[in-house]
């Protein structure tokens, strides 16, 4: 799946999910009819295509791309364990995880501290969980939309 078939499984299979695209990536936000202040948005998943925020996934790879999901903290231990996610130190990659491996869950190299889970180039060994994560992420930020508004 490509980042144009990704963003089309999201904008057609979760209603009210309004796309921001800036410098080649895409930030997801639920905002049905785009009613929300910009200010009061939060996306529950995003997709960079560079190193413009972060070189962990070194993403300046051709044809490499970052999937984000924000998920719970329980969804998060399911997947990556129980022990807190610290990131690596600025411009060092001192860790456990690889985050240039393809198609395998791993924390936000960034904001996995705060539950986000990223993979890169979803394929066959992430695309079910993949859909699952969305469609948790979605209604957590619909959830807080309501409360919102």
């Amino acid at each position: 799946m490509d980042e144009v078939e990704l963003t089309q499984y999201i904008t057609t299979s979760l209603a009210g999910v309004d796309v921001v695209e800036k410098d080649g990536d895409r930030y997801f936000f639920y905002d049905p009819g785009e009613q929300a202040p910009p200010d009061r948005r939060f996306p529950f998943a995003t997709l960079v295509t560079g190193d413009r925020h972060d070189q962990f996934s070194q993403l300046d790879r051709t044809g490499i791309y970052r999937l984000n999901i924000g998920v719970s903290k329980e969804t998060f231990r399911s997947l990556l364990g129980p022990e807190p996610f610290s990131p690596p130190a600025a411009g060092t990659v001192s860790s456990e995880y690889d985050f240039t491996a393809i198609d395998r869950w791993l924390p936000h190299p960034v904001y996995g501290s705060m539950y986000w889970v990223s993979v890169l180039n979803p394929g066959a060994a992430t695309l079910e969980m993949m859909k699952s994560l969305l469609a948790e992420a979605y209604e957590m930020s619909s959830r807080r939309q309501g409360k919102t508004t």
